[in-house]
């Protein structure tokens, strides 16, 4: 049998702590640090990517290009995203 510590039961328990720490949801934090909030491996984050791709060149072709700023642009911001999102996502 062994004997508590004394200094273990000096110590008051804090059980708005507790209660705080067993309400949080698992998608409060982001498993493995990355921003996105769902676990991914790296060719889901190249496939959100390439969705996002599609998005940003459909929305420009429609929007940004007839006002005379060249596609390029937009292939330009997608792919740093792309970079950044394989990276920390």
């Amino acid at each position: 049998m062994t004997r508590a510590r004394p200094e273990d039961i000096e110590t008051p328990l804090d059980l708005a702590e507790f209660e705080e720490e067993s309400r949080k949801s698992a998608f409060d934090e982001a498993p493995g640090g990355g921003f996105l909030p769902i676990e991914t491996n790296w060719f889901d984050r190249l496939f959100i990517s390439v969705v996002i791709w599609v998005a940003m060149s459909l929305f420009w072709l429609r929007f940004l290009e007839p006002a005379g700023l060249p596609l390029m642009i937009s292939n330009a911001i997608s792919i740093a995203l792309a970079v950044y999102i394989i990276w920390k996502g």
